[in-house]
């Protein structure tokens, strides 16, 4: 047995090598073992970062999408022997990123750079509600919600300033649900 599930740090984000070109490939086949073999509760994830870039050949235009790590394949797995094997049996894979044959997961840091994992987004407060205004230019004042982003990262207020109501756009983390007066 090896020493694979001594190093289970729990669900991370792990890079696999690929023979260059093999990257859908092999997607598509970690895809299909977790299916066949039932590895939902171990293997979550498998992502190939990609940019979408609009090319002008000729006069057209044409999205493409080019890897933005060729050779590499993100793989957000619980590490055990069983995750381990599947995964590095697949052909195409050469094996993990790490020192030796140890894989080494991302850090959370890195995971963030990537942007693969979206972040949900949750506001405790909504259009109508009155808000603190916790940081920035306005802080100590409180206002109104207008209007919030699709995004939920901006938020339209409307604070007072001496006899009128002056709309401000802020950061939706510069804000905080205002405590209700009894």
């Amino acid at each position: 047995m090896s020493d694979i599930n001594e190093m289970n740090v729990g669900v991370r984000w792990y890079v696999a090598h690929t023979y260059s070109g093999y990257e859908n490939k092999v997607k598509a086949n970690i895809e299909k073992i977790v299916e066949n073999r039932a590895l939902g509760h171990l293997i979550f994830d498998v992502q190939i970062p990609v940019e979408k870039v609009i090319e002008v050949n000729g006069g057209v235009e044409k999205e493409v999408e080019y890897k933005i790590f060729p050779s590499y394949v993100l793989i957000k797995m619980i590490m055990t022997d069983e995750s381990w094997h599947a995964v590095r049996n697949i052909t195409g894979v050469t094996g993990f990123v790490g020192p030796g044959s140890r894989p080494t997961p991302l850090s959370d840091e890195e995971v963030a750079a990537l942007n693969i994992e979206e972040v949900q987004v949750k506001l405790s407060f909504e259009v109508g509600d009155t808000v603190d205004i916790i940081d920035g230019l306005f802080e100590g004042y409180n206002g109104t919600v207008q209007a919030i982003s699709e995004d939920l990262k901006t938020v339209t207020v409307l604070v007072r300033r001496g006899r009128r109501d002056m709309p401000v756009e802020l950061d939706s983390n510069m804000l905080k649900l205002a405590e209700k007066n009894a």
